[in-house]
């Protein structure tokens, strides 16, 4: 099986947030690479490695990036597929700055944005564009979503409500 999901960190300092991406992945048994790549300090290596992303078999990218958090936009300037941007809590205004810059995207160049640290729905999104055409993955998600339904009425069992 090639590769449906690449994750993009702009920083090894993201992997303790967008790991949680590669778990919720695994969850549904996607399979996904993950590395680091900046859009500021290795501009080439980012380029090269969206350029070879769809030859490998990348249906969706997911880019994390704290501060002027840049990274989704160049990967959705060099990728015509989904790009999710997962902004990182950092800095003197707590990723507010990732958050704003990774959404204000110009008109062409869409990247869909997650809360900041929002690496699980990051993740869930890209199945969910992914299983528009793989109708097993779709299977899961129904039954993934079901699963957080029984978990909210456990929880309002045990509360006597």
């Amino acid at each position: 099986m090639s590769k449906k999901v690449l994750i993009l960190m702009g920083s090894d300092s993201d992997f303790s947030v967008m790991s949680e991406a590669g778990k919720t992945l695994e969850e549904f048994n996607v399979e996904y690479e993950i590395t680091v790549s900046s859009a500021h300090r290795s501009p080439e290596r980012t380029k090269e490695l969206v350029s070879k992303a769809k030859d490998e078999g990348v249906k969706v990218i997911i880019a994390s990036a704290g501060l002027a958090a840049h990274l989704a936009g160049v990967v959705a300037a060099h990728f015509h597929l989904p790009v999710i941007g997962v902004p990182i809590q950092s800095g003197p205004l707590s990723g507010l700055d990732a958050l704003l810059s990774t959404m204000q995207m110009p008109p062409g160049v869409p990247v869909a944005t997650v809360a900041i640290n929002g690496a699980k729905n990051a993740a869930v999104l890209a199945v969910q564009i992914l299983a528009t055409s793989d109708g097993a993955l779709e299977n899961s998600l129904i039954e993934y979503k079901k699963k957080l339904a029984d978990a909210v009425e456990e929880k309002a069992r045990n509360l006597g409500k």
